[in-house]
């Protein structure tokens, strides 16, 4: 549950469709070509936990890192939108951290295997602490940060994005149908880094307050 216009709403998406690569500063950080047109992958809604939850670190990962990311909740279903009529079928905006098994999805990469693994565990999208209304802010220029332990990791601005919003909804519904809450991760600014047990995370995004988490290693 997510506030909502002082209400709370289920959100219960069908799929997470996340991007890849969409800041350059962080395409070039890992060392990856800058994308031509998005690059889409899609994360589990079983990955999801809410404000003040808490990030689990997999055994099968001895690498988990933050990626911060402006994430897009949908109001109504739309296949084959234009960018000019994208924003028509959001609800609103808030915060996303896309948490991945870096060591995974680098042994993945190296044998052409999905990254599902890296980016699918259980707790590895928290996300919150409200959705703002579309109306109410320009996800096109917004301050975005993540702190652990009170320390900047991530600081960045959605005015770098290579792909905006309603260019990536319209690429995304010109592949697959997006339904009322699905919701779409827009990628991440450069300073991704990894997690240990006891971290404290805060991320945040301007005009939509700040996510909490807390990580613990698996028991």
């Amino acid at each position: 549950m997510l506030e909502y216009k002082n209400a709370q709403v289920d959100l219960a998406p069908t799929k997470i469709v996340a991007v890849a690569r969409n800041y350059r500063a962080h395409a070039e950080e890992m060392g990856s070509p800058v994308p031509e047109i998005p690059t889409i992958f899609l994360k589990p809604p079983s990955s999801l936990i809410g404000d003040d939850g808490v990030i689990v670190l997999p055994a099968a990962s001895q690498r988990v890192d933050h990626e911060v990311e402006l994430a897009v909740v949908m109001k109504d279903r739309c296949k084959n939108v234009s960018a000019r009529e994208a924003l028509d079928f959001v609800m609103g905006y808030t915060v996303f951290i896309d948490v991945t098994a870096r060591d995974l999805q680098a042994e993945a990469r190296k044998k052409g295997l999905s990254w599902a693994v890296s980016k699918g565990f259980d707790t590895f999208a928290p996300i919150g602490p409200k959705i703002v209304a579309k109306d109410e802010i320009d996800p096109h220029s917004l301050d975005i940060w993540l702190k652990i332990n009170g320390v900047y990791r991530q600081n960045g601005t959605t005015q770098d994005m290579l792909f905006p919003v309603d260019e990536l909804i319209s690429h995304i519904t010109g592949i697959m149908t997006l339904e009322p809450m699905d919701i779409i991760a827009t990628g991440t600014p450069e300073g991704v880094g990894p997690m240990v047990e006891g971290d404290v995370v805060e991320a945040g995004i301007e005009g939509i307050g700040v996510l909490t988490a807390a990580v613990q290693r698996d028991r």
